[in-house]
């Protein structure tokens, strides 16, 4: 079977666990996951209709899915969320760490519960995770995980700087774990840019902001789904991220830079 290949309708359908996969991104990581041939536990913070209507559109899809609520900053929820979803669908061979907390923040106006929520949920949970995952897949399967990070990793800026470190963090982890889990498990990283206008910015700031990538546009979640499809199959791909996001990882241009 090729790398990047269907997988084959005669073989047991593999497990997908995906994070906050009720919305945005993380729905379409699940839709497309089902569509390559994965049946998908998605976890989602709290049960409510937003799962449920991501499971059946799931199920729509030909695909087992289930919905299992875990808050990511408790650690016993995130120590019995892989548990439940091996449960319910057997073993899990990919492990999606898409939920991630965002709220700006940066010198000056520092807040310690906001700093914690971000790492447990953008740094811990996915690590913890990541040990789990790795703990639970039995022999001789292989596997991999795939940690949805940020293009800010490779362009800091000192704004929302509690969730950038969390972030540059599990960049670190990505790396690392890619070494500690070779060969069996494979560890990459997706770095989005502005895909969906966050909850911080009106339509017009969203627009401004795609319209100035040196692309001229920003990712769709489709996109940013795609690669993780990819770095699930890419049999010789480890310890890598890869930026979807426009090309704002590039962007140079600056007032003193702009000419007539």
């Amino acid at each position: 079977m090729p790398a990047t290949g269907p997988i084959d309708p005669c073989e047991t359908r593999p497990v997908a666990l995906v994070t906050g996969g009720a919305v945005r991104i993380g729905r379409a990581i699940c839709l497309e996951l089902a569509r390559a041939g994965y049946d998908i536990a998605l976890h989602v913070r709290h049960t409510g209709p937003a799962g449920e209507a991501v499971r059946a559109e799931v199920e729509a899809l030909g695909a087992r899915a289930v919905a299992l609520p875990a808050e990511l900053a408790d650690a016993g929820a995130v120590a019995g969320l892989l548990p439940a979803a091996i449960e319910q669908l057997g073993p899990v061979s990919l492990l999606v760490n898409n939920a991630s907390e965002f709220q700006p923040d940066g010198v000056g106006d520092l807040d310690l519960d906001r700093w914690n929520r971000h790492f447990d949920a953008n740094l811990r949970a996915p690590v913890f995770l990541s040990e789990a995952f790795a703990r639970a897949l039995p022999a001789p399967m292989h596997g991999a995980i795939v940690n949805i990070i940020d293009q800010r990793v490779l362009k800091p800026t000192p704004s929302y700087l509690s969730y950038s470190l969390a972030k540059n963090g599990l960049w670190a982890a990505t790396r690392m774990l890619a070494q500690a889990l070779a060969p069996r498990i494979r560890v990459n990283g997706v770095g989005p840019g502005p895909t969906l206008a966050s909850v911080h910015q009106d339509s017009e700031d969203f627009a401004r902001q795609c319209a100035a990538l040196p692309l001229g546009s920003g990712p769709t979640p489709g996109e940013i789904a795609d690669a993780v499809v990819f770095l699930a199959r890419a049999r010789s791909v480890t310890g890598q991220m890869i930026a979807v996001d426009g090309g704002q990882h590039l962007a140079w241009r600056t007032a003193d830079t702009e000419t007539d």
